[in-house]
């Protein structure tokens, strides 16, 4: 699922020495100055590990079917884009991501 994700141009991280290793495909590694590059995918898996128990840290809930653990971001990401897509439109009222599953 990673390798088929839409490749960046840059890739910015804390320092850990384990990214200096890593391959970036055609992108560029950067170390961030600070949290600008990198507060919003921290607050994205943050809210996957909020709304999925099977991501969540200290946790004994973890996918061993790697099926499985695509259709539940499938799920969560269709949903939270709904629901972000809903808050657009209607700022004033609220919304869980949980009513946005179809039954």
């Amino acid at each position: 699922m990673v390798d088929e994700a839409p490749k960046a141009k840059y890739y910015y991280s804390d320092a850990f020495d384990a990214y200096d290793r890593l391959w970036y495909h055609s992108g560029r590694y950067e170390v961030s100055e600070g949290k600008t590059d990198t507060y919003s995918v921290e607050g994205d898996n943050a809210e996957l590990r909020h709304y999925l128990a099977r991501l969540a840290r200290s946790s004994r809930c973890f996918s061993r079917c790697p099926f499985a653990l695509e259709c539940a971001l499938r799920l969560f990401v269709y949903c939270y884009n709904s629901r972000q897509l809903y808050k657009h439109r209607f700022p004033a009222y609220p919304a869980h991501v949980m009513e946005f599953i179809n039954p």
